[in-house]
């Protein structure tokens, strides 16, 4: 059973944060995934328990497809969810962290830090568990409480000390109880939420060092992170497609009309909620 606890908030501490703030992005990225969900079921894969076949058909990410000519499931399979409870504490998540995350970095950097730890949290699957049908936003949410953890720790915020600790403790506690419970819960790919924390901590280790720049120059530093933060995802991707050496789409299919026949084989890579 998931647990459910708060999320974390931002430090209110601070007077501008009692100003209501409403996140355009956060709300476009929560949008889309409902939006894919909603299809999904009006074509009608099952509300509480698709299956593998629905699942890749709407892209999941699944070794022997994503990494034999269809890379871009690495990117869809974030936006698929597989089940009604799974998308409602996903989207919780992604709401909460977002909200903190857009008002901190800002609109289009929480987007490309969202991206790229989804990104990462795929091919980290892929790395460790190629042959499960993995699907779900939590790499990505993985990555957006990674990028907080270390911006509110290394960064130059103009916050109240206070409100900081405060809310990096939630972080902590959030990102610590979930990596806990994707390593004692079944069916839950904690390799793609240790991998986009991974890639949420560094490039929140490097963008907290900006926060306080003049914008121009900030988005020219910006720039590059990402650039290069792409790069080592590119590198990630070849080597993980050279270690398993997927060769055809028809070898592909033949496998996955097997893996279909299986019971419990693919992975929900679900959060719970923490504190």
């Amino acid at each position: 059973m998931l647990a459910a606890n708060a999320a974390p908030a931002p430090p209110m501490d601070h007077p501008r944060a009692v100003v209501p703030y409403r996140p355009p992005v956060t709300s476009a990225l929560v949008g889309i995934n409902i939006a894919v969900f909603v299809l999904m079921t009006l074509r009608g894969v099952s509300l509480t328990n698709p299956g593998t076949a629905q699942l890749v058909n709407w892209g999941a990410n699944w070794g022997p497809l994503t990494l034999d000519g269809q890379p871009w499931r690495a990117l869809t399979s974030n936006y698929v969810h597989i089940g009604i409870v799974h998308i409602l504490l996903n989207m919780w998540c992604l709401w909460d962290l977002g909200r903190l995350a857009e008002r901190i970095f800002g609109g289009l950097t929480l987007f490309l830090i969202y991206t790229l730890c989804g990104l990462a949290g795929s091919i980290a699957s892929l790395w460790m568990h190629p042959m499960v049908f993995g699907a779900g936003a939590s790499g990505a949410i993985f990555g957006l409480a990674g990028a907080l953890i270390a911006a509110l720790y290394l960064g130059k915020l103009p916050f109240p000390k206070q409100g900081l600790q405060r809310t990096l403790r939630s972080l902590l506690t959030f990102a610590g109880y979930n990596l806990f419970f994707g390593a004692v819960a079944r069916g839950i790919d904690n390799s793609a939420h240790i991998g986009g924390l991974v890639m949420g901590l560094a490039l929140g280790a490097i963008l907290g060092q900006f926060l306080t720049h003049a914008p121009e120059e900030r988005t020219r530093l910006e720039r590059y992170v990402f650039l290069a933060a792409a790069l080592v995802l590119l590198a990630a991707g070849t080597f993980v497609k050279h270690k398993y050496r997927f060769v055809t789409t028809s070898d592909a299919a033949a496998e996955f009309s097997i893996a279909e026949r299986l019971s419990g084989q693919w992975s929900t890579c679900e959060l719970a909620k923490a504190s």
